[in-house]
């Protein structure tokens, strides 16, 4: 029974995406079209989690370096920005994996319609010109997938620094946190250039996809 709900279900999804596809066709949007705007749309959430991880650690540096500050109203900025920073990771995340997708499925498209050509030197031109493309592309996502990386134990040690400091709202505790800062900040430097580097791969490969 559970073997049969399972193709059921990727036999809707798979009905679904095709439907998707030749509805988009019909008005001119192809799945080229399609993975040029879902790399687009990574780059740009990977642009904002750049923003919110930057704020996420400026905030926490403030409460250890601040002096008498009021740490009630201080964590509650600091958990704020965190879950601020969650949400963008996850952005991230499903971005990536909307361009997996439709990547995955252009070049099975493509390698499907090469085996349909008359002509030896079209066809060899198209295979070549496929080839280039997924190379490029596997160049992008591992540069995208290392900055999804670098972002999750960012995450979790911002996660168990605020959830100490939740139960914890004292000048002890907020000494504590001083050399998590440090890591921090250094781990938020990497990741920030890891996704300088990702963005600069998207760029380049919408450029070329024109």
């Amino acid at each position: 029974m559970k073997n049969a709900m399972l193709v059921v279900a990727v036999v809707l999804l798979t009905s679904c995406a095709t439907v998707k596809y030749n509805t988009l066709e019909k008005v001119g949007i192809h799945k080229r079209d399609l993975l040029v705007g879902n790399v687009k749309d990574t780059r740009n959430a990977q642009k904002d989690a750049q923003e919110e991880f930057q704020d996420a650690l400026e905030r926490f540096g403030n409460i250890v370096t601040i002096e008498n500050t009021n740490l009630k109203k201080a964590y509650d900025r600091l958990d704020k920005e965190y879950e601020s920073s969650k949400d963008a990771a996850e952005e991230v995340s499903e971005q990536i994996e909307e361009t997996e997708e439709v990547a995955k499925d252009l070049f099975a498209e493509w390698r499907k319609e090469n085996k349909t050509y008359n002509d030896e030197v079209l066809r060899r031109d198209s295979e070549s010109k496929l080839a280039d493309t997924e190379a490029r592309y596997k160049e992008m996502l591992k540069s995208m997938k290392q900055a999804e990386a670098s972002m999750k134990p960012i995450l979790a040690s911002l996660h168990d620094n605020v959830l100490y400091l939740k139960h914890n709202l004292n000048a002890q505790a907020v000494g504590s946190l001083k050399s998590t800062y440090s890591n921090l900040e250094g781990d938020i430097g990497v990741l920030i250039q890891r996704l300088n580097q990702s963005i600069a791969r998207s760029d380049e490969f919408i450029k070329q996809m024109k």
